[in-house]
């Protein structure tokens, strides 16, 4: 049967299967071995001819394995000439076992050197070149200046420990064929460059496509180095005999080498969710070295007795010792200071991002929620400038502190830069602990701060975002946590919200824009009165959002990310030629909002030109009403495209007047007609003498500049009577009507009527 698109692909599933039995094989083998070693059953022939027979299919299998791995494609193709290197002396091991089986156990010969250690020996030149053929991280050239040193450093201490033991013995003894002495100085000179090659790969940090399978093969070749040495020591000494003890290292060695194929080829199946880690304590390689080196010396020393230097290479040893203890200390202050703030001691962002890195690599698991909280300060701008920048940091120190004593000793708390925090909490029960930790985070940094004699106030606004989806990586989360964030200080600061995917600006722009295309969008209307004489003079067009799932959405819950995302162009385009073709059926004008954004946009008197001659609409039956933070600056450029306006006859008024910074005299250069007044302001004119006088104050004014007033947001009788009384020339709100569907609205007003006027309800 074929494929059916879309269909997961199965390739390599069953390679995976033999892989895998061909590894677990390998895995009981040696155990079975191990065992029967241990418990010491069989002759001392039977022993060694066991223990030989036991490399060949281990040979065979870590030989399979690597060409399965050196022919995967889903590998790149210079790990994949790496491993096909790796496979060649994978291919010598073979050859080397079994050849050393069939002389010991068939032929009877017991001569050195074997075939077998020349085979050996080939396994050596070749490992080396695959082992640096594995990619590495890409590095600086100082970087890689530091590498050769240390590389070198390690070579150095090895070379100390395989003269003491091995080289030296070599070099002096007058009893060995020169052929012998060659082959015997090549094997411990051989593994010295494995160890080059080694100390490479594990110092320079190999690239995520290899770096299980590198650390892997490296610890099978540190084993295959203890066993060679051991087997040139014991075989000088006293002679090798196969089923020693150093088998034992070559036989955990090349199951090493097993489980290094078996693992480079399941781990690129899955590379796309590996993180690149560093491996722990690979830069204390170097300082290993030279202490055994040393060692090394101190033992030599001592058994050579005393003499006139014995003084001096203790001393050395000592100073030396001192020397790297300094230079670890500095090491670990270095990286201390490379993870941390300096100002707070917290974690800084490159250590956060390390640990949501660890943390969104692990399974979800049930009852262990991972969560990420995003703190801002609230008004810590203000204490910086009027206290300056110590009270700040004297701030920013006390918030990290009572963030420490608010989560566990497991969770990791940092800062991201300025006066934002970040909280990791693990292995949460449910939501619930989660958000009681954001709550203990809340009050806690509502006590005041002492600086010298200030009490320094500051709360903060805190954002949640939970890991519910396995793909979720770092950067996400903390996304997700800062649109939480700005959720809370939109709602009021000193709050916490949790992360949801209508809150993304994002996903919540698409949405609008989706609303818009598709009909989701509606307007309702709210008349304005004449205070004087109660005839409707204008029908404001609202805007309001049928949201499928949250229901009708007011323009507060919109408007604003309509205008941070540039939405607002398009849904202003709607909202005008919708009203415009309404107002056709109103019996006087209609007045549509326009946004700062709206206003700055090059194109807007061309759009209202087209849209009225598209619906037929007068323009002196248009109002535009200007939000007041668009008059600002109040410049020539917006000057002449007001005065464009105009001359369509359009009429302008300056909308929410009185919570921005724009003053009666900046309206006195532009041309407008009418200013409405804010709700904030007229809300008190019937209850408080002062917000009576205010109003009536800027009432008074406008009236000297020919403007008209128009009161917004009455909500009682008794604030029309104020207005009214003060002279306000018109009027909007619930107390008069409220905003309802255009068919609503005419039926509304239809007993009202009276030769054509519209009058207020009594």
């Amino acid at each position: 049967m074929g494929s059916v698109a879309g269909e997961p692909r199965t390739e390599g599933r069953g390679t995976r299967d033999w892989g895998s039995a061909v590894t677990n094989t390998s895995i009981v083998l040696l155990g079975v071995y191990l065992i029967w070693y241990a418990a010491g059953w069989g002759s001392s022939w039977t022993r060694t001819v066991v223990t030989d027979a036991v490399y060949v299919p281990l040979s065979l299998a870590f030989t399979a394995l690597a060409v399965r791995a050196a022919c995967y494609r889903r590998l790149d193709i210079v790990v994949r000439r790496a491993w096909w290197l790796i496979t060649g002396g994978f291919v010598c091991q073979l050859i080397a076992h079994t050849s050393w089986l069939i002389e010991e156990t068939v032929l009877h010969r017991d001569v050195y050197p074997a075939v077998a250690d020349y085979w050996f020996l080939a396994f050596i030149p070749v490992m080396f070149a695959g082992l640096l053929m594995l990619p590495g991280a890409n590095r600086r050239q100082r970087d890689r200046i530091r590498l050769l040193l240390d590389v070198l450093t390690v070579g150095a201490g090895t070379f100390m420990v395989f003269w003491y033991l091995v080289l030296g013995p070599v070099v002096a003894a007058n009893d060995i064929s020169l052929g012998s002495k060659l082959l015997t100085v090549a094997v411990p000179v051989g593994d010295l460059v494995l160890v080059l090659g080694v100390s490479t790969v594990v110092l320079r940090r190999a690239t995520r496509s290899v770096q299980g399978p590198a650390t892997v093969l490296a610890s099978a070749i540190g084993l295959f180095v203890i066993a060679d040495i051991s087997y040139v020591y014991i075989q000088l000494h006293s002679g090798f005999t196969g089923g020693d003890w150093p088998d034992m290292f070559w036989l955990a060695g090349c199951l090493l080498l097993v489980l290094a194929a078996d693992r480079q080829y399941r781990w690129a199946e899955n590379l796309q969710i590996r993180k690149e880690r560093r491996v722990v304590g690979a830069h204390l390689v170097p300082y290993g070295a030279i202490v055994i080196a040393y060692g090394l010396l101190g033992v030599v020393a001592g058994a050579e007795g005393a003499y006139p230097f014995g003084g001096m290479v203790v001393g050395s040893i000592a100073l030396t010792g001192l020397v790297l203890l300094r230079q670890v200390y500095a090491l670990k202050e270095n990286e201390e200071l490379a993870v941390t703030d300096p100002l707070t001691g917290l974690a800084n962002r490159s250590l956060l991002n390390d640990r949501l890195a660890v943390v969104t690599a692990q399974p979800i698991r049930a009852h262990k929620r991972t969560a990420v909280l995003l703190i801002d300060l609230d008004r810590f701008k203000p204490i910086n400038d009027g206290y300056g920048h110590e009270a700040g940091d004297a701030v920013l120190v006390a918030v990290g502190s009572a963030l420490l004593a608010c989560v566990r000793r497991k969770d990791t708390v940092g800062r991201l830069g300025g006066d934002e925090f970040a909280v990791i909490l693990e292995d949460l029960r449910d939501q619930a602990a989660a958000e009681a930790t954001a709550q203990r985070i809340l009050e806690a940094l509502r006590m005041p701060v002492l600086f010298g004699e200030h009490l320094l106030s500051v709360e903060a606004s805190v954002g949640i975002a939970f890991r519910n989806n396995p793909g979720t990586d770092g950067d996400t989360l903390l996304h997700q946590a800062d649109v939480a964030m700005y959720t809370a200080k939109r709602a009021g600061r000193g709050r916490y919200a949790v992360y949801a995917p209508e809150l993304d600006g994002s996903s919540r722009d698409a949405g609008l824009r989706r609303a818009i295309e598709t009909g989701r969008m509606v307007l309702h209307y709210q008349p304005e009165f004449a205070l004087a004489g109660g005839r409707v003079t204008g029908i404001e067009a609202l805007v309001r959002w049928d949201h499928p799932t949250h229901g009708l959405l007011m323009p507060e819950d919109f408007i604003d990310l309509a205008d941070e995302t540039g939405a607002i162009k398009q849904l202003g385009d709607w909202v005008l030629q919708k009203a415009c073709r309404d107002a056709r059926h109103f019996p006087c004008g209609v007045a549509v909002n326009v946004s700062k954004r709206q206003l700055a946009q090059p194109d807007l008197v061309a759009t209202v030109r087209r849209v009225l001659r598209d619906t037929g609409l007068p323009g002196t039956r248009l109002t535009l009403e200007l939000a007041e933070a668009a008059l600002l600056p109040a410049d020539d450029q917006l000057r002449a495209r007001l005065e464009d306006l105009r001359a369509l006859g359009v009429t302008l008024t300056v909308d929410d007047f009185g919570i921005g910074h724009a003053a009666l005299n900046v309206l006195r250069r532009l041309p407008v007609s009418a200013f409405k007044i804010h709700g904030s302001l007229t809300a008190g004119v019937h209850t408080s003498p002062a917000d009576r006088a205010l109003v009536a104050a800027l009432v008074a004014a406008g009236h000297a500049l020919g403007l008209e007033a128009v009161a917004e947001a009455t909500e009682h009788e008794e604030q029309v009577s104020a207005l009214r009384d003060m002279g306000c020339d018109r009027a909007q709100g619930y107390a008069l009507c409220p905003p309802l569907a255009r068919a609503e609205l005419e039926e509304r007003l239809a007993p009202l009527s009276k030769d054509q006027d519209q009058y207020m309800p009594s």
